[in-house]
């Protein structure tokens, strides 16, 4: 299975499995106020967490709810749709394919078909013309960057111009599985915004527990994630060190490692958009690499694609590389 973003499979036939997303590769009215929705809500309840946090808003019960459903998310993302459905990292046996797909649909970052699609896209174009969120897109002044640094962290989500499910995800729409995953997004936003309340409210047994737990293990947890996530398109491509060769202006941005998962090393990433870990320098914590280690030895992965050290070093800067 080829899942490169430069080597694109040609368009299928007409008698091809129909796009596999809400509202195919264009945002339906609905489907806009929605995404609006779950930016600002979530978004609101994040600012109102400071202030709730010196009053009887939280208890460990909640934060607990929120860790374990963010990093689930987070590492279904970096992991899941990043990693093994857009770049191929590795070969993952058809439970953990399946697994991979749900635990990034409940970070709640659109449909998994799109969410690659758009990803892919992405790398093909990266800062250049025809990248989906590139913060470059209007120049290199200031005014022009603080411009394309909002387009990159949300305003490109709302953009018309949407990215062809069939040409750059075909072999994700084949396979039903997945297919049916994508198309149930909503389903899986749900179930993701359902799970903190519903255990919050049996271990207290209470509204309140219920109340509390939806509002730090749903609303602030997607808030933070989807910031997070944003910051990769935006702040990584402006700032943070470049130690590696790459034909964009991606950045390695040390402070969001363990918020990211490890996906802010990603000055890296796109110097070698395939390998499995991205933090390969000394000290750079890369937990979804971690991961996919463990996978590897409980044999649910193979064929992962880590890097070794001569492949690394020559993807490094030649200042960089007499440096070390």
């Amino acid at each position: 299975m080829k899942t490169s973003p430069d080597v694109i499979e040609a368009a299928p036939a007409a008698d091809s499995p129909s796009s596999a997303t809400l509202g195919g590769d264009n945002k339906r009215s609905i489907e806009q106020f929605a995404l609006l929705l779950f930016i600002v809500v979530p978004f609101l309840a994040l600012v109102a967490a400071v202030p709730l946090t010196w009053g009887r808003g939280v208890s460990w019960l909640d934060l607990g709810l929120m860790v374990a459903m963010y990093f689930i998310g987070c590492h279904g993302i970096t992991i899941g749709f990043h990693r093994y459905f857009t770049h191929g990292s590795f070969k993952a046996k058809r439970p953990l394919r399946i697994a991979l797909a749900v635990a990034g649909s409940l970070a709640v970052e659109g449909p998994l078909v799109r969410w690659v699609a758009d990803h892919r896209k992405h790398h093909r174009f990266s800062d250049a013309e025809g990248d989906p969120h590139s913060p470059w897109r209007f120049g290199e002044t200031l005014p022009a960057l603080m411009k394309g640094l909002w387009w990159a962290h949300i305003a490109w989500m709302f953009d018309e111009e949407q990215t062809s499910q069939q040409k750059y995800a075909p072999d994700l729409i084949r396979d039903p599985a997945i297919r049916g995953i994508s198309r149930h997004f909503l389903s899986f936003t749900i179930l993701s915004l359902a799970i903190p309340p519903l255990v919050g409210g049996l271990v207290t047994m209470s509204w309140w527990g219920a109340a509390t737990a939806f509002f730090w293990g749903s609303l602030v947890r997607v808030a933070l994630l989807h910031h997070v996530t944003w910051s990769i398109n935006s702040i990584c491509h402006a700032v943070g060190k470049r130690p590696f060769k790459s034909r964009d202006k991606s950045g390695n941005v040390w402070w969001l490692a363990v918020l990211s998962c490890g996906e802010s090393w990603h000055n890296l990433h796109h110097a070698d958009p395939t390998s499995a870990r991205h933090g390969v320098m000394k000290g750079q914590i890369d937990s979804s690499a971690r991961l996919i280690r463990w996978f590897e030895k409980l044999g649910w992965a193979t064929d992962v694609r880590w890097p070794d050290a001569a492949r690394i070093e020559s993807r490094r800067h030649p200042a960089e590389a007499d440096a070390a």
